[in-house]
């Protein structure tokens, strides 16, 4: 009532009242109706307006009383107020409408609260019911639906059902209320159908409808100006449309999936350029609300893009802010004053509405702009607008603006710009959040189903599975969502990075590519992961910079392609060069022909920090995308000067070549932090899985093989990121190297380490070198030294090392070797093999310094780690330090590595237990597992024990060293060689034995024998160098010899000190022939030192020296120095268990036999044999060695004296042995050889050495030999059997022969030789032309007749001697000297001779006539007539130089013969033939009467007419003539022989004398004639002395008559003249007186 007064006092205490009763809630339902009533009157009248409003607030909120009509009106009211002239009342009313509104939903919701309980069967609202049809609605629902309806109606002009009495509406502000109600009630609509419909049939067609003046509206078409408002869009209305888009499709999505459809696609179209600014300023805003609702997108995605024939929504929103942002750059924005004017223009004008806070700061004098975006000229600033992840929009909020607003340059962008980075955060987060989670849900539930309990089983299994099923679904939305969106971020992000001119801009961009490589890559979309990373790498290098791996990668390449997406076209542009960016540095671009430098800014180094942080962080899902990253690293680095240090970390180094890497100060201090970097990313590889660990290690290798690929056929510095960082992968990964081993090894074997530029190989050695080493060291789980795969695995690719040719690469190598031995040399074990493998590799022709290296490796083994390593690899290192030993490069590792062979051979001599056992075990595995794979073991020197195949690999490898090309290599290791089967050869089993004498000592004779024989006899000028040759080892030849000299001497100790070991074999005789056949052909080899040796050694086997005596024999040249090792006594090592027998001497043995052991008694029969092979041996040397070449020249090989010496002198010894059975053959032999010995010459050069001087009359050694020989055959033939003794006639031949030299030395062949010694002249001329000279035979044969005399002596009535004519023959052989005699070579020859002759006849004659009757010596009485003969008057003169004593002397030596000759032989005239008789009486007589020789002169005449030999004569005739012993015929007729031969001769000289006397008148005679004469008239008288003397019967009558007649011719020479001839006469004459007698009767004497 107090309302209805109208009056404004009580209206305003009435109202308050009212208010004050409605807040106490005591109103009802009627009472509202009436207030309402009245409230719609005072409006009407315009009363207390906004007291209305708030009355009637208070009457909605208090209580739910109002409904239906009352409601109605009550909101009716609201709006009829807000519609008033009056701003106050209708700003109120408008806030009032809204609350309302809000009041009214709220009711609704409380109901639904209340009624929830109570669950209704919803009535099925049929697709065409009437607006009415709300029965089913309870009493809120119904208001606020009718409420709802209502304002849908107003909005889209039409009258309204419910709220009736409405005058006038304005659609912003009913497109405002539906925002409200939607935005804050979505539960209503969801919850209850009829308000679906409402969504479905009211609001949509409204929105799309208002939507359309928009759509159809292109910026730039002449609109005819039209009164209708719906024709040009209206900023108002299109901004609340896109709000309440926003709000259905945040809110009810769902419910309105073709709606949102067509919503959506709107938006993306108001984007399009030609739409007017502010538009599209409010679209981007609003796309931005949904770029922060990662799960709104989600949800565009399953229901569009991944539906068959539905638009790509998602896609279409990406690719629309991709296409947005281009056309920004692109179209400068007409229709926006603030950038018109300065479309192209860079520099700010004034009129840009720029943020006042934009100055100008200037840096290292450029001018840097504040955050912007430029690109081709077009410069768009970055304003901040938002914190990140929220779409806090300017535009949509101007609600109160009628006009569009002015948009500020570079807003759109911005939004845009925040669009994309917002919907990246968000998709990824989303996705990752939700893989993380299945991730771990599958851990779960694979851990539970690992274990299940037996009931749960079922069911576990059945939920992983539906886990599965759901993660399936999950993925392919994530990856629809990942496979629609890549394409437009890529696009508009490589954009916004190229223009991008703000560091934190920058920043924010490459975080957005980081995260979608990395989501890519988690979910496993190649394609678009690897765009992305490329985007990123191109981003890192300079603009055009030409990486082929960017340009050409199997990743879909983004640069300059268009994309059709949906009939849109994303243009990808490429990156601009003119960016505005501070340039940090400049370096080199890594290509084959650097062209140029390039410069690095810093957003490049910008975009490379976020590559190794995509590396580092990421790296497991970047599976084959490293090779884009690790190529773009590479070349950054390279371009940065970064070189690879130790470890492979790269440090900054100087850039080799080219201009020099110029680094600013800002770069330089992010180097150390980028290496660093680097170096963690490879470090974080030990994170990776497996496969991603190995698509790093693939990507490395192609990386690397594209450098090499660069650095091919040029010496410029490579680039050697990819190997620095191979190794240092390797390196951090050791705790698993067995995954990664074989490929990183691989590569760096069979590409890097074989590059030919220099630099690249280096590097790969010491990449693989290093990995070896670390692996070696590092402590892996098992340790190595249980693992020997793994141990073996690594250390295989230093073997492999050794397939490569370079040198430098194998002094890596070997580097490694000896780092290793040093470090891990006692836990090698089973690498062993490999290691010492890789030392054997080392080739001769690989250079000093290779092999030098890997000598000391070896030594370093030799000397520290033989007793570590396995007993099985010991052989290894034999081979090894043996083929050292073949190298040639360098003598002393040659030399040195026979001293390792001999220190080896030490070792296992004094480990020998311990190595035996060990290999016995081995042995016997081996055996196992050869008989379990039916093999056989096959290894050298099979059957011997395997501690015997170690020393015989031993004694090999130094065989095969004796005959090295070089003679110092072969004499050590033949010392060596020697030596240590001397030494240590006690070891071997017997057996073995066999093997060292065939396998290792003759195979090494035969091959030295070959070698010495095919040796060059060129001569050697010197021996490298300076180093002077001594002449005797001046050619291949001599070098050889000493060598066949060492070997043989070795072979022969041996056989000598070894015997008793060796003789126990069963084939010993074919071994003792074998070593003979090697002894015969050195001895024969065409050389002195070898001959001689090898006698030397026959000698040895002989045992006629011992080998320690032969050193100090002082009358043989020292040809040959061969060091005796000492032979050490029975072996105490330290417990040595196995019975060595070790007897090195005989006294020794003989020891041992007496001892309980029996005697090795071998053969008697046998023995013989070997002693009658030895000589069979030294038969064919001598007689091939002595036997005169055919033809002769300069090089004729004559064998040399101390050779020959030798040789005979082995006979003796030889002759003990073989005595037994030595029989006439054999004699014939030995004499062929020893006549031909002494007969061979020596060279002139040797003569003064060997030939006495002629004073001294002495024999060569040689002549010494032969005596000897024969004198121990006489002497044994002496003490032998009979049968032995028909020897004698034979070396009676024998020394007759060498006698026979004295006279006529013996021819060698056809050789000339001069006889140096001539006698007569007693000199010698040393060096006589002639090559060869003959010896001085005289004092040998002098020897040789004395043997014969003192053995004829001995032998004379021996019957052999006798029957075999021995005495004609000595004296047949004595007749030469005695014929000669002066004219001898020698006088002591004849005068030995003589004297010889006369012993011998003394035994001999005897002899002779006591065999008289037997004939045997019949013809020996002519030859001793002759020689008689010969000798008494011989033909030869005397030298002048005779000295009277001399000749006085050699008279009495004739005296000698004929008193011989009285003495033994004419008193037996009887038993001596005749004839002889008469030859010697006839010799007597022609002695007697004195021989003129005219060479006398006066003074010496008497004496030289050898009176006393005459005389001799004489007596000696007529004591025969007259001896009155006459017993047979016989003599008597040789006495009147003798006597009618005197008295013959007497009268012929005195007729002569009386004849010449007469004639020569006054002059004297001759002196001669004179003293002939003067001798016969003594003789004369002599004569009749005699006879007188004799028994008268005696004398035969003819006999005196003969002496009488001589009277007349005396008396006739009483006339002569000579007074000496007077006295002689006078003496003559006397004795005839006793003829003086009275005449007795004629008969008388007639009778007689």
């Amino acid at each position: 009532m107090g309302c209805g007064t109208k009056e404004p006092k009580i209206t305003q205490l009435c109202l308050a009242a009212i208010q004050r009763l409605m807040s106490h809630e005591v109103v009802s339902e009627t009472a509202a109706g009436n207030i309402i009533n009245m409230l719609w009157q005072l409006m009407e009248n315009s009363l207390e307006e906004l007291k209305l409003l708030q009355t009637v607030l208070v009457l909605l909120t208090t209580n739910t009383v109002v409904h239906d009509e009352a409601l109605s009106k009550a909101i009716v009211l609201c709006f009829r107020l807000h519609f008033t002239k009056d701003n106050i009342t209708n700003n109120t009313a408008a806030a009032t409408v809204r609350q309302v509104v809000t009041v009214v939903f709220e009711r609704m919701v409380a109901e639904d609260e209340r009624h929830r309980d109570i669950v209704e069967q919803p009535v099925l609202v049929q697709g065409n019911s009437n607006r009415r049809s709300v029965s089913t609605l309870k009493p809120c629902a119904k208001d606020a639906y009718m409420l709802f309806q209502d304002l849908c109606q107003l909005v889209n002009a039409d009258a309204p059902y419910w709220l009736v009495g409405m005058t006038e509406m304005t659609r912003t502000f009913g497109l405002e209320l539906l925002e409200s109600v939607l935005n804050d009630f979505p539960q209503v609509f969801l919850q209850h159908q009829e308000f679906s419909f409402l969504l479905k049939e009211r609001v949509c067609p409204l929105v799309i409808k208002l939507f359309s003046p928009n759509i159809k509206f292109r910026q730039g078409s002449s609109t005819s100006s039209s009164p209708a408002p719906v024709e040009k869009p209206y900023f108002p209305i299109c901004m609340r449309l896109l709000r309440v888009v926003s709000v259905l499709i945040k809110q009810f999505y769902s419910l309105l999936v073709t709606e949102c459809e067509i919503f959506l696609s709107l938006l993306v179209k108001f984007l399009d350029a030609d739409k007017p600014q502010w538009l599209r300023a409010v679209a981007v805003e609003s796309i931005h609300r949904f770029c922060v609702q990662p799960q709104l997108l989600r949800s565009f995605c399953q229901s569009y893009d991944m539906k068959q024939h539905s638009t790509k929504v998602f896609r279409d929103i990406v690719n629309a802010l991709g296409s947005f942002i281009q056309s920004l750059f692109l179209v400068p924005a007409t229709g926006n004053p603030a950038t018109s004017n300065q479309a192209g223009n860079n520099n700010l004008g004034g009129s840009v509405s720029a943020p006042a806070n934009s100055g100008m700061v200037g840096i290292g004098g450029g001018v840097t702009l504040l955050p912007a975006f430029e690109y081709r000229g077009t410069w768009i600033p970055i304003l901040t607008i938002t914190v990140q992840g929220s779409a806090k929009a300017t535009y949509l909020e101007m609600l109160d603006k009628v006009e569009p607003p002015t948009i500020p340059e570079g807003y759109a962008m911005s939004v845009a710009f925040h669009c994309l980075l917002d919907l990246v955060r968000g998709i990824t987060s989303m996705i990752e959040g939700e893989l993380g989670e299945v991730e771990t849900e599958c851990q779960t539930t694979t851990e539970e189903a690992s274990s299940p309990t037996q009931s749960s089983e079922h069911q576990d299994l059945q939920s992983a599975s539906d886990q599965m099923d759901k993660e399936i679904v999950s993925r392919a939305v994530w990856e629809e969502m990942v496979n629609a969106c890549w394409c437009g971020l890529l696009a508009a992000l490589s954009l916004l990075l190229d223009a991008s001119t703000d560091e934190a801009a920058t920043e924010n961009i490459l975080k957005a590519e980081l995260t979608m490589a990395a989501l890519c890559g988690r979910l496993g979309l190649v394609t678009s992961r690897d765009a992305f990373i490329t985007a990123i790498c191109k981003g890192s290098l300079p603009p055009h910079y030409a990486l082929t791996v960017l340009n050409t990668t199997t990743a879909a390449t983004l640069s300059n392609k268009s994309y059709s997406v949906q009939g849109q076209s994303v243009m990808m542009i490429s990156p601009s060069s003119e960016s505005h960016q501070q340039v940090v540095a400049v370096g080199q671009p890594l290509a084959v022909q650097p062209q140029g430098t390039v410069m690095l800014t810093s957003k490049n180094i910008q975009c490379m920090r976020t590559l190794l942080n995509l590396a580092h962080c990421h790296g497991a899902v970047l599976g084959t995308s490293w090779q884009l990253v690790l190529a773009t690293l590479q070349h950054l680095v390279w371009i940065l000067g970064l070189k690879p240090s130790s470890g492979g970390a790269l440090k900054p180094g100087r850039a080799v070549e080219g201009p020099s890497t110029v680094l600013t100060t800002a770069v330089m201090t992010d180097l150390p932090v980028i290496s660093n970097i680097l170096s963690r990313l490879f470090e974080s590889s030990q994170y990776l899985d497996d496969v991603s660990l190995h698509h790093l290690i693939n990507a490395l290798c192609s990386l690397s093989l594209e450098a090499m690929d660069m650095a091919y056929g040029n010496n410029k510095e490579p680039s050697l990121f990819a190997v620095a960082k191979l190794l240092e992968t390797g390196l951090v990964n050791m705790h698993r190297i067995e995954i990664l081993w074989r490929p990183l090894t691989g590569h760096l074997l069979e590409k890097v380490c074989q590059h030919p530029n220099s630099r690249m190989r280096e590097w790969g050695a010491e990449a693989l070198t290093s990995l070896i080493k670390a692996g070696l060291t590092f402590n892996h789980d098992p340790p190595l030294s249980q693992n020997q795969r793994l141990q073996l695995l690594l250390l295989n690719p230093l073997k492999e090392m050794s397939n490569i040719n370079h040198p430098d690469i194998r002094l890596k190598q070997l580097e490694c070797v000896l780092q290793i031995l040093q470090s891990q040399g006692d836990s090698l074990g089973p690498g062993w093999p490999l290691v010492l493998g890789v030392m054997g590799a080392i080739r001769n022709d690989q250079g000093e310094s290779l092999i030098r290296t890997a000598f000391q490796c070896l030594q370093l083994v030799v000397t520290d780690f033989l007793p570590t390593m396995p007993c099985t690899c010991l052989q290894i290192v034999v081979d090894v330090a043996g083929s050292f030993g073949l190298h040639n490069q360098e003598l002393n590792i040659s030399l040195t590595s026979i001293g390792l062979l001999w220190n080896i051979s030490d070792y296992f001599f004094q480990r020998g237990e311990t190595i035996e056992k060990e290999l016995n075990k081995e042995e016997a595995l081996q055996q196992k597992q050869a008989e379990e794979k039916g093999v056989v073991l096959n290894r050298p020197f099979h059957p011997a024990p395997p501690f015997d195949c170690l020393w015989l690999c031993l004694y090999a490898k130094l065989g095969e060293l004796c005959v090295d090309p070089r003679p110092a290599v072969r004499k050590s290791a033949g010392q060596t060689l020697f030596s240590t089967i001397g030494a240590h050869g006690t070891l071997l089993q017997h057996s073995t034995w066999h093997t060292v004498i065939w396998k290792v000592l003759f195979h090494l004779l035969d091959r030295v024998r070959e070698s010495s024989t095919t040796a060059d006899k060129e001569k050697i000028e010197s021996g490298g160098g300076n180093i002077l040759i001594h002449h005797s080892r001046d050619t291949a030849e001599k070098q050889w010899a000493e060598t066949w000299v060492l070997t043989l001497a070795g072979v022969a100790r041996i056989f000598n000190t070894r015997r008793y070991l060796l003789q126990p074999l069963g084939d010993f005789s074919r071994a003792w022939d074998v070593l003979l056949d090697h002894i015969q052909s050195a001895a024969l080899s065409k050389n002195n030192e070898v001959s001689l040796a090898a006698l030397k050694s026959f000698q040895e086997i002989l045992q006629i020296v011992s080998p320690a005596r032969d050193l100090d024999k002082p009358e043989t040249p020292p040809v040959v120095n061969v060091p005796v090792p000492v032979l050490i006594g029975p072996i105490s090592g330290p417990g040595m268990s196995r019975p060595f027998v070790r007897t090195d001497s005989i006294g020794e043995r003989l020891g041992r036999y007496s001892s309980s052991e029996p005697p090795i008694v071998t053969d008697e029969l046998e023995d013989l044999n070997l002693w009658w092979a030895a000589w069979n041996t030294w038969y064919r040397i001598g007689s091939e060695s002595t036997k005169p070449p055919i033809t002769f020249d300069k090089l004729t090989f004559i064998p040399s004296q101390p050779f020959l010496t030798a040789l005979i002198q082995i006979f003796p010894a030889l002759y003990q042995h073989i005595k037994t059975g030595f029989n006439m053959d054999d004699l014939q032999k030995l004499g062929v050889i020893l006549h031909s010995a002494v007969s061979v010459p020596i060279s002139s050069d040797a003569s003064p050495f060997i030939l006495p001087s002629y004073t001294e009359a002495v024999l060569t050694s040689l002549q010494e030999a032969v005596l000897t020989a024969l004198d121990v055959l006489q002497k044994a033939i002496c003490v032998g059997p009979e049968n032995m003794q028909i020897m004698y006639p034979a070396i009676f031949d024998q020394l007759l022969a060498f006698v026979e030299f004295s006279c006529k030395p013996p021819q060698y062949g056809q050789l000339e030789t001069k006889h140096i010694a001539n006698a007569k002249y007693n000199q010698i001329q040393l060096f006589a032309p002639a090559e060869w000279v003959a010896l001085n035979y005289v004092p040998f044969a002098e020897r040789s007749l004395e043997v014969v005399v003192d053995l004829y002596q001995k032998t004379a009535c021996h019957k052999a001697v006798v029957n075999e004519k021995v005495l004609q023959n000595i004296i047949k052989t004595l007749r030469v000297p005695l014929s000669l005699k002066y004219s001898c070579p020698s006088e002591s020859t004849w005068k030995l001779a003589v004297s010889s002759l006369l012993k011998v006849l003394s035994i001999g004659l005897p002899v002779a006539r006591q065999h008289a009757s037997s004939g045997k010596f019949d013809s020996m009485w002519p030859e001793l007539a002759n020689t008689f003969e010969d000798f008494l008057f011989t033909k030869s003169i005397p030298p002048d130089n005779l000295s009277i004593q001399e000749f006085q002397r050699n008279e009495n030596i004739d005296v000698e013969v004929v008193q011989l000759i009285s003495t033994e032989i004419l008193p037996y005239a009887n038993f001596i033939p005749k004839e002889f008789v008469g030859q010697i009486m006839t010799m007597l007589n022609k002695g007697s009467i004195h021989s003129q020789s005219s060479s006398f002169t006066e003074a010496e005449i008497d004496i030289r007419l050898r009176e006393e030999f005459s005389k001799m004569c004489f007596e000696t005739l007529l004591q025969f003539s007259f001896s009155n012993k006459v017993t047979t015929p016989q003599e008597g007729y040789i006495s009147r022989m003798a006597l009618s031969v005197l008295l013959k001769r007497s009268q012929d000289v005195l007729r002569r004398y009386i004849e010449d006397e007469r004639l020569s008148g006054k002059c004297p005679l001759p002196r001669q004639q004179v003293t002939e004469i003067i001798f016969v008239l003594k003789a004369v008288s002599t004569l009749i002395d005699s006879l007188k003397k004799t028994q008268p019967e005696n004398v035969d009558g003819n006999t005196w008559a003969q002496v009488i007649a001589l009277y007349p011719t005396l008396v006739e020479c009483i006339t002569c003249s000579s007074s000496e001839v007077c006295s002689a006469l006078k003496e003559a004459l006397v004795p005839f007186k006793d003829f003086m007698q009275p005449p007795a009767s004629r008969v008388q004497n007639g009778e007689s």
